[in-house]
């Protein structure tokens, strides 16, 4: 099971849902509390779905972000499931957080100590500007969406609104 995030322009939600469905094919997209922010769902793999978008025409997808897990939004649970994830980076990484709906975590030091522990933990390097793996963390009030994304992973679409 994939899990994407995909953000579209305000009010463009649906058209990005019709998007997804005729590109992916099987999907299921569900709305968040934030405008423009939506999860979709897929049994195709992830490279699979992030090929099949990165060569779909859209005009209401801007970003897609491929996460691997939905967690408590919990420093903890963020740490762990972090953890587990960069086992698997070979080569440098940066750790990216996007911070909505929630007054305990802040995105900025959450990057940092992140960061910190993968490096204490494994030993790995950190490359802010080009890195081979960017670990990602999507906190959505409650949840957070956790993902490892090779170098081009995430997606961008220049959209007009």
């Amino acid at each position: 099971m994939t899990i994407l995030l995909v953000t579209a322009p305000h009010n463009r939600e649906g058209d990005a849902i019709l998007e997804l469905e005729w590109a992916l094919e099987r999907v299921k997209v569900k709305g968040t509390d934030w405008r423009g922010v939506l999860l979709a769902e897929t049994p195709l793999p992830k490279d699979e779905a992030l090929e099949r978008l990165r060569n779909f025409e859209t005009q209401a997808i801007q970003r897609v972000v491929p996460l691997e897990r939905l967690v408590p939004a919990k420093r903890e649970e963020v740490e762990k499931a972090v953890l587990e994830l960069a086992e698997r980076i070979r080569g440098t990484f940066a750790v990216r957080v996007k911070v909505r709906g929630s007054k305990r975590l802040s995105g900025r030091e959450l990057e940092v100590n992140l960061g910190s522990l993968i490096v204490e933990r494994y030993g790995l390097k950190v490359n802010l500007g080009d890195p081979d793996y960017t670990v990602l963390v999507e906190v959505l009030g409650k949840k957070a969406g956790i993902g490892l994304a090779r170098r081009g992973e995430v997606l961008r679409f220049e959209v007009r609104e």
